[in-house]
């Protein structure tokens, strides 16, 4: 059965590795192999690793770890004895979770269902559907879908009508755009993975910011990119508003020559910062000084529910682009509801053309339903319901604001301008063990270590605005709660698991 499972190479697995920091004094005194088994453990208990992933031969790891083949096979042999590593002979070895072991817990993943009466899910930043709005557009969306229902239903570029209603979107954002520029993809990560694919060879390297979007810097390690991180910058101090480092940029676009640079200039993911179009266009000519693609990624790109009255925001990159050389990737899922699962991707003709050929061998195309309810939320109702969803974040950032100061005071953020999340020091504690704790104590944490590309970020965690405002002072309560507990050791007595929430 090992001959069906996803090989992860040696390379892909170093990277993976170095986001894979054991909570202090995990590592303390350990020897290497037990550090690696650990490491490997803890991908795997994540959702990093995927369970059934074929990894690569002790000798090609060692190499690529620069340890011993000796330390490799012990790690192995410990992650055997634990039944997180099977074993076949001419078959290799692969992935596994021990018997009876629950389901790896992703905190990026959302609480099952039957779960959510139990865990407070603080690591999903998505919110819920907007209503009536939603219901209204999917009741004119299947009126309309008889006139496609005599049809084959594929669309590899996306339904005419949603094209259309994203490319004026674009047009009234500074960025004049026409449908052929457009490619509808099934959620902002389906467009991403065809970007990727299109644009980005194993080996590249890729400029990415610090911190950044946890699941975007998974994919690019699984498909062999070569992350290179450029810190975002404080100017006015941690309690002020990020910047990107332009110098910093600068030096890396000329000195790495990355094939790629991936962003979020709009509300970014997970600080919420929002760059300036100066600051976008410099970046824009370093880039093309150095040859670098700029992938931006404006899936948060609606949600500027913090920006003072009147202040216009900045045209999307590129708006700032004459060269083509941006190519951007955007989501009804922040705004309008992630369940559509719509995403977009803009670019030159040429390269839509390229992508939408390339897909058929995955998916073909979005669903047309899905489709057709997006087209009409983009359509005449997109002011009313970006008030709704603006209105319902700003209520919760404010309520977590006051909640945070009461009852976690020495954990601290930059407020934000917008997006769906706060990006929250937490005082010196750990984020990987408030994760751990979070475990037993029905709490899903965003560890800040997720976000970056070398498991920076340790007493960093990301807090989601995608909880009701009235639900956010008892869900502060259990969190603190939580970082007690994590702050005394983690120690917990089976009373305090699976706890109901009062949330």
């Amino acid at each position: 059965m090992a001959d069906w499972h996803t090989t992860v190479t040696a390379a892909a697995l170093a990277r993976l590795l170095e986001t894979a920091r054991l909570p202090e004094p995990a590592t303390a005194r350990r020897p290497a192999y037990r550090t690696l088994a650990g490491q490997v453990r803890l991908l795997v208990s994540e959702g990093r690793l995927p369970v059934g992933a074929r990894l690569p031969a002790e000798r090609e790891l060692a190499l690529a770890l620069r340890l011993s083949r000796t330390t490799v096979a012990t790690a192995y042999e410990a992650l055997r004895a634990e039944g997180y590593l099977h074993s076949r002979r001419g078959s290799g070895s692969w992935t596994a979770l021990p018997e009876g072991a629950p389901p790896p817990g992703d905190a990026l993943h959302p609480v099952p269902p039957d779960e959510q009466g139990r865990v407070l899910d603080l690591g999903v930043a998505a919110l819920p559907a907007p209503q009536p709005f939603l219901g209204a557009a999917a009741a004119r969306a299947v009126e309309q879908l008889p006139a496609y229902a005599a049809g084959h239903g594929n669309y590899p570029t996306g339904v005419p009508v949603l094209r259309e209603a994203v490319a004026r979107r674009y047009t009234e954002r500074g960025l004049p755009t026409t449908p052929d520029q457009i490619l509808i993809t099934i959620g902002a990560m389906g467009g991403l993975h065809l970007v990727r694919q299109a644009l980005i060879g194993r080996g590249d390297r890729v400029a990415v910011e610090a911190p950044s979007y946890a699941h975007t810097l998974q994919a690019l390690r699984l498909g062999d990119a070569r992350l290179v991180p450029v810190p975002y910058g404080w100017p006015g101090g941690p309690s002020r508003q990020p910047a990107w480092d332009l110098a910093e940029w600068r030096r890396v676009l000329r000195g790495a020559a990355p094939k790629a640079a991936y962003v979020i200039p709009d509300f970014h993911n997970p600080t919420g910062a929002l760059v300036p179009e100066e600051q976008r266009r410099e970046l824009l000519a370093a880039a093309r000084a150095a040859g670098t693609i700029v992938l931006a990624d404006e899936t948060t790109a609606e949600l500027g529910w913090g920006l003072p009255e009147g202040v216009a925001l900045p045209r999307p990159m590129a708006a700032l682009d004459r060269s083509a050389q941006v190519v951007t990737v955007g989501s009804a899922g922040k705004l309008l509801w992630g369940g559509l699962r719509i995403g977009w991707v803009r670019a030159a003709p040429a390269l839509v053309r390229r992508l939408a050929t390339a897909r058929v061998y995955s998916d073909v195309g979005a669903p047309v339903l899905d489709q057709l309810i997006a087209a009409e939320l983009l359509g005449e109702p997109l002011a009313a319901v970006r008030a709704h969803q603006l209105a319902r974040v700003r209520a919760t950032a404010e309520a977590f604001a006051g909640a945070l100061r009461e009852h976690l005071p020495a954990w601290h953020y930059a407020a934000p301008p917008g997006g769906l999340s706060l990006w929250v020091s937490t005082g010196g504690l750990s984020g990987a063990a408030l994760a751990l704790a979070g475990e037993h104590g029905g709490v899903r944490i965003a560890a800040g270590n997720r976000f970056g590309s070398d498991g920076a970020f340790e007493h960093h965690i990301r807090i989601p605005l995608s909880l009701p405002a009235p639900a956010v002072p008892a869900a502060v309560e259990r969190l603190a709660a939580v970082a007690a507990r994590a702050a005394a050791g983690g120690r917990w007595s089976a009373a305090d698991d699976n706890q109901p929430l009062a949330v």
